[in-house]
């Protein structure tokens, strides 16, 4: 029997698929604030489509589900966020990348329920875990894979902080897939983009159908990092060879 791709489901504002940085999505839908679902999931915002782009850029086999739950700005309910990290698990995804994330203690207990659950389930959550000197839930929760920018990071690499001032941490660029003839300052860039860049290299290298715990991911993201410095020697040993 064939192995099925990895399933990511990304909760977001929907995904554009006329964009040309987006290839096939699996299944979409829209959450609405009360919880309840809609079949469309056009993206009014461009957010959801620059996330997508990062993660199909890195992980282009991958199944990848839409699931809207901002429309017309990047705000949306706890419900609508529970019901939308359900519906992910409800489809069996291997990853839920969270970029967005919220300050506030009490939509943050009910957020820590509903990503414990999604890990019951098998799936594994990559969320902002901190921005500017603010933490984020639930990034911040154990059991999800968190993130932070680094803007020094090279765009196709991950890079897992050890340093011992708190817990591993992800760090990643906060750049998204360049488009042709845009200023990369002016396109859409930040933690978010960051936490897609994390979702894109684990969509890569992740076993589908398994339970990969947060430790176990970032065990395979500090291989893969290193793999991807040896490939980056290799390659200036090449450049140098041939006299460039």
């Amino acid at each position: 029997m064939t192995a099925r791709a990895v399933r990511v489901a990304i909760i977001d504002s929907g995904v554009s698929l006329a964009h040309p940085h987006i290839g096939s999505i699996a299944a979409g839908v829209t959450i609405r604030p009360d919880g309840s679902t809609a079949p469309d999931y056009f993206d009014r915002l461009g957010h959801g489509t620059a996330v997508t782009a990062a993660i199909q850029e890195r992980a282009p086999h991958a199944e990848v589900f839409a699931v809207k739950v901002f429309d017309w700005d990047l705000s949306a309910s706890v419900e609508a966020l529970e019901s939308a990290i359900g519906w992910a698990c409800d489809h069996q995804v291997d990853l839920i990348n969270l970029s967005l994330g919220t300050t506030h203690p009490d939509p943050g207990q009910r957020l820590r329920k509903a990503t414990h659950d999604a890990t019951r389930a098998g799936s594994l959550v990559v969320a902002a875990r901190a921005h500017a000197g603010t933490s984020y839930r639930p990034g911040n929760f154990s059991g999800v894979v968190p993130v932070e920018v680094d803007w020094a990071c090279p765009r196709l690499r991950v890079v897992v902080d050890d340093s011992g001032h708190g817990p591993p941490c992800c760090r990643a660029s906060g750049h998204p897939r360049p488009a042709p003839g845009t200023d990369p300052e002016h396109d859409l860039h930040g933690v978010s983009l960051a936490v897609a860049n994390v979702t894109g290299v684990l969509a890569r290298h992740l076993p589908a159908g398994g339970r990969t715990s947060a430790t176990a991911a970032l065990a395979l993201l500090r291989r893969a990092s290193r793999a991807g410095s040896v490939r980056e020697r290799e390659d200036e040993d090449i450049i140098a060879g041939a006299g460039l």
